[in-house]
């Protein structure tokens, strides 16, 4: 290789290097860790996309469209983005009862409680599961105030669920369907998933 064509090489695997790193940087902090820019920016686009929904979509809880100016959220906080312990329950096949909002009643299977630290406290939580889907439903202290009445939910992946571990992100909680239109039925939190503190993350509540 000649001497020219080294400088070519060596130029372009800085370059590569450069670029990697950059967008490394973007998403991660030195310490491994979500950067706080990246993560605010990510939530921001989520929320954006689901206002978009909400004011086109026939699927919507809206009926007004054309009066919906988009949802109210708290600021984004990595402080809520916890990660728990999963305790699964011994016997697999456990079944509960969930209340809706209209009086009528739907089947969840228990999968497992979810132990955290939040506030400076530790705090146990229900993770239920129905076909695939897996939901935490729970109210805190901005319930009624801040937040719906009625609880928010927070929806698990299964792949935020791996061996006895799973991160819970309250900036991803949201109000149910029937905070915004009473033709909807909504589970209701059972009594065990209520915090006694307040979780200032994810959707706030404003009547439309």
């Amino acid at each position: 290789m000649t001497r020219k064509g080294l400088i070519f090489l060596t130029i372009g695997i800085f370059s590569v290097a450069l670029v990697y790193f950059l967008l490394i940087k973007d998403t991660k902090t030195s310490a491994g860790e979500i950067s706080p820019e990246a993560y605010a920016q990510q939530i921001k686009t989520e929320r954006a996309e689901k206002d978009s929904f909400f004011k086109t979509n026939s699927e919507s809880p809206f009926t007004d469209k054309n009066g919906f100016k988009g949802l109210s959220y708290f600021p984004a906080d990595l402080t809520y983005r916890v990660e728990a312990r999963l305790e699964p329950f011994a016997d697999k096949t456990q079944k509960m009862v969930v209340q809706l909002s209209d009086g009528s009643e739907e089947v969840y299977e228990k999968y497992a409680h979810a132990v955290f630290s939040l506030g400076g406290d530790i705090h146990r939580l229900l993770i239920v599961k129905q076909k695939e889907n897996y939901s935490i439903l729970f109210k805190d202290a901005t319930s009624g105030h801040e937040t719906y009445g009625g609880g928010r939910y927070i929806d698990l992946a299964s792949a935020e669920m791996t061996g006895s571990q799973a991160i819970i992100d309250f900036n991803a909680a949201y109000n149910p369907y029937c905070a915004y239109n009473p033709n909807y039925a909504c589970p209701l939190p059972p009594a065990e998933n209520t915090l006694s503190i307040p979780v200032k993350a994810g959707e706030r509540y404003v009547e439309h």
